[in-house]
């Protein structure tokens, strides 16, 4: 009578099965067909790399809320002048005297700058000098397009400079200044930025794998996954359904070469165990998908989650962001499910040349699906002997790095600080203040009823931070006219008519030129007691202009900041309940990604205060670092957990903790060094606010990756054992107890 024992045979032709179910053709044409559909979709959206620029604005008053103050300023300046011209501000200055021929010479070149640049308008200030005669100005309105805005005021600055005498220098400042420097500082993202992710991303693979062509298909699905992002993104920002920056398209560039990687890594190992158990490929990797899917699904859906939160931002520069990279992570799974998939089994074992994984069920058996040596497995020895002193000495050590969040200065920038390195405009600005009111060409702009002109006027003079207040007038051949106590003066030889204010819908627009600089703390604080003073004196009153647009800004951020935070926590925690069926073991997570972030936040802000001597953070900046550290770090926690629990229910959860660590570990601690190298990537563009998202949210990365993952949330759950997943049947299961499971011999 034959044995009803299964033998080796039997057990290679059960493996085997599968694969007839499928035809050998469909097998060719399904991964063929995958990979076609993303080559069209790359070579369409390949050229619109250097096209971002004709659909994005960094203009910071567009990301304004409507309903704030300065927008409604914004809206309303067409009705007294094109609304859609930036000043820029000429100064001009020498180390002595201009003399009378410098000042003439640049007078006329600054005159013919209608005729000789294009995008500039025709109602160019007269060239004014200063008291000391040292310097002058001049104030020209940029209306190119905010595409070309940066070459319109280029031209200018060549244009001046070639017409400067010897020993007579020339900034460009003001608004369009500091707009083209912003616009300067971002243009390296098509190529630098992007060259030096995925050239760091390249050299972690080479490291990992010891493969050529494993990295290659790798990176191939995560730039086909940004390509095809981008082409959604820019279409859609073409028909004006989402707004896009520099500092947006920069994110979405990190995020989805980051997030791609991570979920091909992912796949990667799941495909490469499967190829050690099945000697058809197809089989492996079908199977590879399915242990993949859940995963990758649940932490692309945690992270889009958490960008969908900043729709309810008040910032539309918050809200904008949250749509675009949702789309960019959408594309990042879809191609680590369907193109690697599809490049992997075409080239089978020969992806992992020329360390091919070899048909060995008998070993894998034998190991029982995991590594018995290895510095995971040490780790896991470690965990299991002394559980307890681990998580609390880590927590301890972590909640003494959060301390130093407190000395994180968030309140917001100078725009002048905006750029880091050499910057014309702030250059401009400083010389400007030494000759000038501070706050020279950046007006706070004032719109009031007309009959209540002089009261408005009045309470703008006395400000101790108001330096002189004008009104735009059309009759006045400068475009404004001086208004004081004694009503609007007329410039001119006596019997000079008053020139007339310019009315629109009833309103006149003064002009408030601050004493001390557009983007500083103190002409903030003008602006904020400007306001306070308007309300109760002429109650219809409107303070707009580049500081209160400043002003304007911080207060959102700061709202969102304390609205978004708790309810990403919220969304997650959700999220992550639904995923592991259980309330525990989420709050666990949650509590551990917190705690790192704050701990990513205090040492962040020792190194700005002490290393790199910022001069603060945008409100902003907590923000995105929590959006991007809490949604990316769950996911490392979720593909341990996920592992966790699917070898919890076989094996029971101490067992199951120290199996899921010992094999997540490589491929985790893999997409950690990833996503860390990724984000470390914004730090080559000088724009301070994208420096310091890189240097937080890459060292939340790896702390994440090497000290909560490998370290807390192990030692943690293997303390609480199988309560972790109450209220689940996991947590009751009756065929082991946690005393029998810590006493498991170590595998």
């Amino acid at each position: 009578m034959p044995s009803t024992t299964p033998d080796a045979g039997s057990d290679q032709r059960r493996r085997r099965a599968p694969h007839s179910r499928v035809p050998a053709w469909l097998r060719i044409v399904i991964p063929a067909l995958l990979i076609l559909i993303w080559l069209v979709a790359a070579g369409v959206g390949g050229p619109y790399f250097g096209r971002v620029s004709e659909v994005s604005s960094n203009e910071q008053s567009a990301y304004l809320p409507s309903s704030a103050e300065a927008t409604e300023v914004q809206s309303m300046l067409s009705g007294f002048r094109d609304s859609d011209a930036i000043p820029a501000v000429v100064v001009v200055s020498a180390a002595d005297v201009l003399s009378d021929d410098d000042l003439e010479r640049m007078s006329d070149a600054v005159a013919a700058l209608p005729d000789d640049v294009d995008g500039v308008g025709a109602d160019v200030s007269p060239l004014i000098p200063s008291e000391d005669g040292e310097a002058a100005q001049a104030f020209v309105p940029i209306t190119a397009e905010s595409g070309e805005l940066r070459a319109a005021v280029a031209d200018v600055d060549t244009a001046l400079r070639d017409a400067a005498p010897d020993g007579v220098q020339v900034h460009i400042t003001g608004p369009a200044g500091f707009t083209a420097d912003l616009v300067n500082g971002f243009t390296g993202i098509d190529g630098l930025l992007l060259g030096v992710a995925l050239l760091a991303v390249f050299i972690i693979l080479i490291v990992v794998y010891r493969s050529f062509l494993l990295p290659v298909a790798v990176l191939t699905t995560s730039v086909f996954a940004l390509t095809a992002a981008l082409l959604t993104v820019w279409w859609l920002a073409k028909a004006g359904l989402l707004l896009l920056s520099g500092q947006t398209q920069g994110i979405l560039f990190i995020l989805v070469i980051g997030a791609a990687t991570d979920y091909s890594l992912l796949f990667v190992s799941r495909f490469r165990e499967q190829l050690r158990v099945n000697t058809d490929t197809w089989v492996a990797a079908m199977r590879a998908i399915r242990g993949s899917v859940e995963p990758i699904v649940a932490s692309g859906c945690t992270v889009i989650a958490g960008l969908l939160c900043l729709l309810l931002s008040d910032l539309k520069s918050n809200s904008a962001l949250g749509p675009v990279a949702s789309i960019g992570i959408v594309f990042a799974m879809l191609a680590s499910l369907s193109l690697l998939p599809a490049i992997l089994f075409l080239f089978g074992r020969a992806s992992f040349w020329p360390r091919r994984p070899v048909y060995e069920p008998e070993v894998v058996e034998a190991e029982d699906g995991m590594p018995s040596r290895g510095p995971w497995a040490w780790l896991a020895g470690c965990i299991r002997r002394r559980h307890r002193p681990i998580w609390i000495i880590t927590a301890l050590v972590l909640a003494v790095g959060v301390l130093g969040a407190t000395q994180l200065n968030a309140s917001g920038v100078p725009q002048s600080d905006l750029v880091l390195g050499t910057s014309e405009a702030r250059e401009g600005q400083q010389i400007l203040g030494e000759h000038f009111p501070a706050g020279s060409g950046s007006p706070a702009s004032v719109i009031v009823p007309e009959a209540e002109l002089q009261d408005a006027a009045d309470v703008l003079l006395a400000e101790d931070g108001v330096e002189g207040v004008s009104v735009v007038s059309a009759d006045s051949p400068s475009g404004s006219a001086e208004v004081t106590s004694d009503g609007i003066t007329a410039f001119g030889p006596p019997g000079t008519p008053t020139p007339e204010p310019t009315v629109s819908d009833g309103d006149v627009l003064l002009q408030a030129t601050l004493s001390d600089a557009a983007d500083s703390a103190a002409a903030e604080q003008t602006v904020r007691s400007i306001r306070s003073a308007l309300h109760e004196t002429v109650p219809g009153a409107l303070v707009g202009g580049v500081t209160a647009t400043a002003v304007d800004t911080n207060d959102a951020s700061i709202h969102d900041r304390t609205l978004i935070i708790p309810l990403v926590l919220v969304v997650i925690l959700v999220i992550l309940m639904i995923l592991l069926r259980a309330v525990v073991a989420p709050i666990l997570l949650v509590l551990t990604t917190v705690l790192s972030f704050g701990t990513a936040l205090g040492v962040a802000a020792l190194f700005f205060n002490h290393v790199f001597d910022f001069p603060g953070a945008d409100p902003a900046v907590p923000l995105y670092s929590f959006v991007f550290l809490v949604a990316l770090g769950i996911d490392y926690n979720i593909f341990l957990m996920t592992r966790v629990r699917e070898e919890s229910l076989e094996r029971g959860t101490r067992s199951g903790i120290l199996r899921g660590l010992v094999i997540t570990g490589g491929v985790i601690t893999s997409a950690g060094l990833v996503l860390a190298a990724t984000f470390a990537a914004l730090g080559v563009i000088p724009i301070l606010f994208l420096v310091q998202i890189a240097f937080i949210v890459a060292f939340g990365v790896l702390l994440d990756t090497f000290v909560v993952r490998s370290l807390l949330v192990p030692a943690l759950s293997y303390d609480i054992g199988r309560a972790i997943w109450w209220p689940s049947k996991l947590s009751r299961r009756p065929a082991e107890s946690d005393a029998q499971e810590s006493h498991a011999p170590h595998p």
